[in-house]
């Protein structure tokens, strides 16, 4: 009673909740946790599990780093699970471990969990293989090809090479002849989707593929390319596979004497907090996280409480360019961009070239 005088609700919907039947909204699922929580009222998730043989938690797997598009999708993961009404247990893998993933499902697996999220962006062996590992639980993979068998496996968080296309569209809709591409990692499955859609984007209109630069998702990766990218009086249009790359290349650029986007226009992805006020204003792909979460979850929940029953139908995300400042028509091709050298034959014709 008291839960329920707390929560603003009634008796029956505080049982509705603890028992988690449906039709109960999210909103309302919330205030009667968090009142029972500040009541200090627990139920009995240990009886419960024996008698349904589910502990009502979801484990989940993901690389830990602090770059933005993994650790925002795991606070997506994390809103979610709590709404849903189930427990969170999380492992990290560290980057450069082969077994950190089979380690990981080893010890959620252990601890009984309901079903296991799998947000691990690299291809740790190289090959993309599947590894020697089955789980019984149903698995949510984000963002990347199964790595193993499972007796239920969904797939969430795809259509990162649609979105590449996008932004490599938009800059050919401006007039670029073509696009230069500063990819992330290629051991990275998102640096993958966005190189083979950026190529795809190219090819399917017959222009030329430039030679792609690597970088490390760093803005000083970027920074170093940009130094690259800046000395090729050809290069008027880059897409960057994250932000933070995005922003060092537009520094490196603009030292060089290069401005964006007079003389070179620039997209990143992902859309990172920044994006919108760094000088200037970058063009960007934003990253649908909390929706690939909710999707996600909600399609998981679905195969643990119905295991009898088909898994739900993924939905593709949409695709969401946003347009700012970093983006322009090239330059016209008979006038050189600053820090482009024109080479003059003699110093009048040089005064006379910058009058």
């Amino acid at each position: 009673m008291d839960v329920a005088r707390l929560a603003g609700v009634s008796q029956k919907t505080v049982s509705r909740v603890f028992n988690d039947e449906p039709y109960v909204s999210a909103d309302v699922r919330r205030r009667v946790l968090d009142a029972a929580e500040q009541l200090g009222y627990r139920r009995n998730n240990a009886a419960r599990a024996l008698a349904s043989g589910r502990t009502r938690s979801i484990g989940v797997v993901t690389l830990g780093t602090a770059l933005y598009g993994p650790a925002t999708l795991l606070m997506g993961v994390e809103r979610i699970v709590r709404d849903t009404g189930y427990a969170l247990r999380v492992v990290n893998t560290m980057e450069g471990d082969p077994a950190g993933i089979a380690g990981a499902l080893d010890s959620l697996l252990d601890q009984g969990v309901d079903g296991i999220v799998i947000s691990e962006p690299i291809d740790e062996d190289g090959d993309g293989e599947d590894m020697s590992v089955r789980v019984e639980v149903p698995i949510l993979v984000i963002g990347a090809p199964p790595p193993f068998a499972a007796s239920t496996v969904l797939v969430a968080g795809g259509g990162a090479d649609l979105m590449a296309q996008a932004a490599t569209d938009h800059l050919l809709d401006l007039g670029h002849a073509t696009v230069h591409h500063l990819a992330g990692p290629q051991r990275w499955y998102a640096a993958r989707d966005r190189l083979e859609g950026w190529r795809a984007a190219l090819t399917e209109r017959g222009r030329d593929v430039p030679p792609v630069v690597e970088g490390d998702w760093s803005a000083a990766s970027g920074y170093e390319a940009g130094r690259a990218l800046a000395a090729d009086p050809d290069v008027t249009a880059v897409f960057s596979a994250n932000d933070d790359m995005a922003i060092g290349l537009i520094r490196a650029l603009t030292e060089a004497g290069r401005r964006v986007p007079e003389d070179v226009s620039v997209v990143g992805f992902d859309d990172i907090p920044v994006a919108g006020y760094v000088s200037p204003p970058l063009t960007t792909v934003r990253q649908p996280f909390d929706a690939v979460a909710r999707e996600g979850l909600k399609r998981l929940v679905h195969s643990i409480e119905n295991p009898q029953a088909d898994p739900l139908p993924a939905t593709d995300p949409p695709v969401d360019l946003i347009i700012r400042a970093s983006t322009a028509p090239p330059p016209p091709r008979t006038t050189p961009g600053r820090g482009q050298r024109s080479a003059p034959r003699s110093r009048r014709e040089a005064r006379s070239t910058d009058h």
